[in-house]
């Protein structure tokens, strides 16, 4: 176990209590569940879930920050979530 959520890249106060809420309570936690995972169960309590929350949870589970994410990942995160917007829950 090593430091809390908001110790990890792009996970401030606000989405470290919406992971802990959503029953993710460490950075181990959320390596081994995902940012897809992690995003889902966010916007089960949060459907405002954005985007940026995603793609910031992508982030922090590869220890960067969002903005660094390879292109190709972006996209890939993009896609996710336009299919969840416009399917539903999944």
């Amino acid at each position: 176990m090593n430091g809390s959520l908001s110790s990890m890249p792009n996970v401030g106060p606000v989405l470290e209590d919406l992971l802990k809420r959503a029953g993710v309570e460490s950075p181990e936690a959320l390596r081994a569940i995902g940012s897809r995972e992690a995003w889902l169960r966010i916007r089960g309590i949060d459907p405002s879930a954005c985007l940026h929350m995603l793609q910031a949870l992508e982030g922090a589970v590869r220890g960067v920050p969002k903005k660094d994410l390879p292109d190709p990942k972006i996209g890939r995160v993009r896609e996710f979530f336009e299919e969840r917007r416009k399917g539903g829950e999944g």
